[in-house]
């Protein structure tokens, strides 16, 4: 039984991907409910992906039960950025283990990119970059390990993932560390960074895709600015 009402032109090409990640969303639900197993929801995953209209990712939905009403992720909406909900690899793109090393030099991660189940981190009198606002997760958690000495290394995630985070500076410093920000949704990727900054900076930042930082402060006040209002006015 389909748990989404279709839209009235099921055919039209789905145009974006935020469409795609909706439907992973209600996946996740389904697989935190019991409904799929692990195997099937990754490949249902791939099957999300690889839809070509709003039809063929209602189908996905066809064998499976109703969602009860406060299961069901919110529709996205166009013009809502700060529900971006993070991408998920497909089965066999996620790599067990992974090696990043800026060596008196740069290195950087961004983009569309499916981080390893284990990335190891060094910045050795250099400077790196992880930018993980439009890389692909795997399920369960990502671990980073960070090494800064006498460099610098600057980790961007993004909301709608579970990301934890603990190390310490020594003759240098781990801005975010010890911390955790969980999201709503308990099926969510779990980022977790550990990080040793040696005469060093290691900063972790949370941003939406193409904001600067300046961007994400303001909506960082603004979301807080609508749950206060809500508060009040619950």
């Amino acid at each position: 039984m389909n748990d989404h009402r279709s839209d009235p032109d099921p055919h039209v090409p789905v145009a974006v991907n935020r469409e795609k990640e909706h439907a992973i969303a209600r996946l996740r639900a389904h697989y935190v409910r019991d409904d799929i197993d692990v195997e099937e929801y990754e490949r249902l995953i791939d099957v999300a992906w690889a839809a070509d209209s709003r039809a063929d990712l209602e189908r996905i939905f066809s064998r499976l039960p109703a969602l009860p009403e406060a299961d069901r992720p919110p529709v996205p909406d166009a013009g809502d950025e700060t529900r971006h909900a993070p991408a998920l690899a497909g089965r066999g793109e996620q790599k067990g283990t992974g090696f990043q090393i800026a060596l008196l030099g740069g290195s950087d991660r961004s983009g569309s990119w499916v981080p390893p189940r284990k990335l190891h981190t060094l910045a050795l009198m250099g400077g790196a970059g992880l930018d993980f606002r439009e890389a692909h997760f795997g399920p369960g958690v990502t671990e980073v390990n960070v090494l800064a000495v006498m460099g610098g290394v600057d980790i961007i995630v993004p909301p709608g993932v579970t990301v934890e985070t603990s190390g310490f500076g020594i003759m240098g410093g781990f801005d975010g560390h010890s911390q955790t920000v969980a999201t709503d949704d308990p099926a969510a990727p779990v980022l977790r960074i550990r990080g040793l900054a040696v005469m060093g900076g290691i900063d972790v930042k949370m941003m939406l895709p193409g904001e600067t930082p300046r961007d994400a402060r303001r909506r960082v006040k603004e979301e807080r600015r609508r749950r206060r209002l809500g508060r009040r006015n619950g």
